[in-house]
């Protein structure tokens, strides 16, 4: 219960007042490349108001915390990925990569991460060949990480970021659906 109000309502009345979409810039083609920007508010599964941001850990990832991502795909092909939240746990460390699938309500529905050199090998699961946006929350909940390689996405390929509940855990605490683009 939050000050008699339970938590559920809570989430539903922001989710209610627009905190749940997402508010997306979704990408456009520029001189300079890609550029892309989304945002949304956590839901759990089943939310009466869905969201493209889904926690399946209320305690690690609660609802109606806030994320944000950004893309910018330069002609070159040099890819940067943004990520911002705020309302997570103060001091918690969290994993964070880009997924191949869509979020869902099965933790699995994204599939796994996004490979710039798909690889079945263990030793390619690497911060080179994959996205990660790893961060430990501050004092507030809020925190940014930010990653950069020199290529991109491939059509269909990336579809979801997936927040781990701790660096080198595979358990998955939430997922949001995100818009990436590729430059062909």
């Amino acid at each position: 219960m939050v000050a008699g109000i339970c938590a559920g309502a809570v989430v539903a009345a922001l989710l209610a007042s627009g905190g749940g979409g997402t508010g997306t810039g979704v990408g456009s083609g520029a001189p300079d490349g890609y550029w892309m920007r989304t945002d949304a508010r956590f839901a759990p599964v089943g939310a009466f108001v869905p969201s493209a941001a889904v926690t399946y850990d209320g305690k690690v990832v609660p609802a109606a915390a806030w994320i944000q991502v950004s893309q910018h795909t330069a002609v070159s092909g040099a890819t940067t990925v943004k990520l911002r939240v705020d309302g997570m746990v103060p001091g918690h460390a969290y994993a964070v990569h880009v997924h191949q699938k869509p979020c869902g309500a099965d933790p699995a529905a994204a599939g796994g991460h996004f490979q710039h050199k798909p690889s079945t090998d263990p030793a390619a699961v690497t911060a080179d060949n994959e996205v990660w946006l790893d961060f430990t929350a501050d004092e507030h909940g809020a925190a940014e990480a930010s990653a950069r390689h020199d290529w991109g996405f491939r059509q269909g390929e990336a579809s979801s970021v997936v927040i781990h509940d701790m660096p080198g855990s595979k358990v998955r605490a939430a997922c949001f659906t995100v818009p990436f683009g590729w430059a062909p």
